[in-house]
Order: structure tokens, then sequence, then C-alpha cells
């Protein structure tokens, strides 16, 4: 059996068009959906992150402004700097790039983002509003997981979902959003025992887990959906996801590749948030 390519390039693209046009109907009405960036610190990878998000403002044809800051920036000075762009008109969006560094406390800088300028879904209402099933604005990556989900036509309607990995950014908000789709979800971490076992008995396996190659085809069901949200970097400078891809496509159904899968919809669907919150703040939802 071979394995169907969920590509999330392709989806991305799709959505992006979608996203363009609406940015051209809304500067006939004078208006441009704008995102500020943040970066504290030198991470490379935080840079290549940013720099993406530069891009893809420009393509769209979003104001975008990064503001790059030295690592030894006071959290004082960082929080001055957030309070600043939340009282700007021309942002809609705010992000600021994690990990930051050692010094400055990640909740407080999360917290003290205007919750409707929250385009990462970070903040504490917004992650309320998601659990309680409200509207809000949703983390990006388990977002553009439930996109790519839908979009290659997998109803999630009472299916078994299986996620391995808990974290705040990917694992837990995306099994409330699968549980949104009314799929059934069992939860999966470093603790969890027979792991394996129970990943066998999932429709849809998404994995969070940050380790390269860790998944093979003893924990997937036959014909079972793969998404895989893993991006990590090996010796040889490859990217890999968590999921032992070649293994595991000859056992699953649609499968998501490293590179080329989930990490493309993550930008788009910031794009996505940010376009929302453009048309709330301009009262055009």
């Amino acid at each position: 059996m071979t394995a169907t390519i969920i590509s999330g390039k392709q989806v991305s693209e799709e959505i992006r068009g979608s996203i363009a046009g609406e940015v051209r109907a809304l500067a006939a009405k004078g208006v441009v959906p704008g995102l500020a960036v943040v970066l504290v610190g030198e991470d490379p990878a935080s840079q290549v992150y940013v720099r993406n998000k530069e891009k893809a403002c420009h393509d769209l044809g979003f104001y975008s402004e990064v503001h790059r800051l030295p690592a030894e920036t006071s959290q004082a000075d960082l929080l001055a700097l957030v309070d600043r762009l939340n009282r700007k008109g021309d942002i809609d969006g705010i992000l600021v790039q994690l990990p930051l560094p050692g010094h400055i406390d990640e909740k407080a800088v999360i917290n003290a983002i205007a919750v409707d300028k929250d385009v990462d879904g970070f903040h504490p209402v917004n992650v309320g509003n998601l659990v309680i099933g409200d509207d809000s604005l949703l983390p990006c990556t388990p977002a553009g997981v439930i996109e790519l989900i839908k979009r290659a036509g997998i109803s999630l309607s009472g299916k078994h979902a299986v996620v391995i990995g808990r974290s705040n950014i990917v694992g837990k908000p995306v099994s409330l959003l699968l549980q949104r789709e009314n799929a059934t979800v069992t939860m999966c971490h470093s603790r969890t025992e027979r792991m394996a076992e129970i990943a066998r008995q999932a429709d849809v396996l998404v994995v969070a887990i940050g380790r390269a190659n860790f998944i093979d085809a003893s924990y997937v069901k036959p014909g079972a959906v793969v998404i895989d949200v893993g991006m990590n970097r090996l010796e040889n400078g490859k990217l890999a996801g968590d999921v032992d891809f070649e293994s595991v496509k000859e056992v699953s159904g649609p499968i998501t590749p490293v590179p080329g899968g989930v990490g493309p919809m993550t930008i788009t669907m910031l794009m996505q948030n940010t376009l929302i919150a453009a048309k709330r703040h301009h009262g055009l939802v």
C-alpha cells in the first residue's frame, strides 16, 4: 500500500491565495492588516522564522513591523514595547518570538499582549475560549493541523484520534480542536505506558514530541492518517519529523511529510489570524 502524501505546501498556497484576495478587497476600503513581530536575541531558528513571517507579510500585502532587540534587553523594556504595539492603530497582530532569553518571564510577556492582537493564540483568555469552545484566535500550528486534515477530505467526526505530546503549544490545543470536530481523543506523553499499543488504535495519529524519527510502523494502524508536527535538525543538517516517514508510509493512510507538511501551515495560519484580527478591529466581521 502506498500512502497518500498530504502536502502542506499545496494547502498553504491555496489558503494564501484566498487571503491575498481578501487583502485586496480590504485595501479597497482603506484597510491594511498589520503584523508586528518582536525578536529578542540571536537564536538562529527564530531568525529564520521571523524572516519567513516578514516575507509572508510582504507577499500578501500586509503591513509589517519587525522589532529586533538585543539578547540583554530587559523585561521592562520588552513589556514597554508590547504596550506601545497594543496601542498602535495600524497593528492588528502582535507576535513575540519564543523562546525568550532566560531572564525574561515568557508568561508575563504573553499576558501583556492585547487579547484581540494575540495572533499566536497563547494568551490565557484565548486559551480559555478554546477550552470552552468560544470564538477565539487559535494557536497557529494546531489550527494548521486541523485545516490539513479537513482539506484532505478526511472527516474527523466519530474517529479515534491519538495525540502524542502534551505541550501547551501543540499537544493540548490540537486535542481540543480535534474534539471540536467530534473526534474521540486520547493523549499520550512521556509517562504513557504501552504507547505503541494505544497509538495503533488511532484512526488519526498526531505526533508532536520533538524526537526525530521516534514513531515507527509499530505505532500505526494500517490505513491510519498520520500528521507529523515534528521539526528536528539532524547532525547532517537535514530536517526530520518525529515520525520515521519511510517505514510508516508503508502501513499508513494519508501522511504529512517533513519538510513540506505541517511546517508551511503555521505561518499561513498566522497570516489568517492577522487578517481575522484586522477585520474585527475595523468592524468588518
